[in-house]
């Protein structure tokens, strides 16, 4: 869903996340007693300017320039994010969508015997390795381990089904490291075709959110020179928004 020419400060970003559902709090263990979640802003600019291009904070930002699911490295994955412009670039910085359950529909059996019913395994470090060690070497792309989901999720309320892939997947469950790649990577330019991807040009104002169990989604390059910011709230699931039913597919494979 997207809203234009909207002000959203961080107590009513965090107000409307919290309709969808509990606020996503990566930094839990960081935050002084009796502090809540914040809003999380993916942006290039610093009380100095803005980084450059090779630092580690904008390899950051290029890491999810990957087509990705917010938090599958999770023990609980995201539900929806809730993204809200507040600085924008005069050419490229697109957020991208590819639905994930249009693609699935539209799949040929073949391409879709491969890969229902495996389980997934996932690691905010291996989305990190593509782009640098040095980055991927970060605490923060260490600090859970891996994480184990179907492949294919189906939705609670009206059962269609949607791939449950992202650029953290490390593993297919029965295949090995080359094949599980190499099926990772048929399987993304398939539901990235683009027939089933929306790309966002933001304006000041927009608000764009999305159901993260059916949707990829990516940034765009943009000059980096200049400064782009986009504040972020995730909700994480819920057993009503099909987890349990997920870890339940996770153990009856094991």
């Amino acid at each position: 869903m997207l809203f234009r020419n909207q002000s959203l400060p961080p107590e009513d970003h965090l107000r409307l996340a919290r309709m969808f559902g509990p606020i996503e709090d990566r930094k839990k263990d960081e935050r002084q007693p009796g502090t809540g979640p914040e809003v999380s802003l993916v942006s290039n600019e610093t009380g100095a300017g803005v980084t450059d291009e090779m630092d580690l904070h904008t390899l950051h930002l290029k890491a999810n320039q990957q087509w990705h699911i917010d938090s599958t490295f999770m023990p609980v994955p995201s539900l929806c994010n809730i993204l809200a412009a507040k600085v924008v670039t005069t050419e490229g910085g697109q957020t991208e969508l590819a639905s994930t359950r249009a693609a699935w529909a539209a799949m040929p059996e073949e391409l879709k015997q491969k890969i229902r019913g495996r389980i997934l395994g996932h690691n905010y470090r291996r989305s990190r390795e593509r782009i640098s060690m040095e980055l991927a070497n970060l605490p923060m792309f260490n600090k859970w381990p891996a994480q184990r989901w179907p492949a294919v999720w189906a939705n609670p309320v009206n059962g269609h089904e949607a791939l449950f892939i992202a650029s953290h997947v490390f593993e297919v469950e029965g295949l090995s490291p080359a094949e599980g790649d190499a099926l990772v990577d048929e399987l993304m330019a398939f539901c990235t075709q683009p027939q089933f991807v929306y790309s966002h040009q933001w304006q000041v104002g927009d608000v764009l959110m999305w159901d993260q169990r059916a949707t990829l989604h990516r940034g765009m390059p943009w000059p980096y020179e200049q400064p782009r910011t986009l504040a972020s709230v995730c909700c994480s699931m819920t057993a009503s928004d099909g987890l349990e039913t997920a870890r339940k597919a996770v153990s009856l494979a094991c």
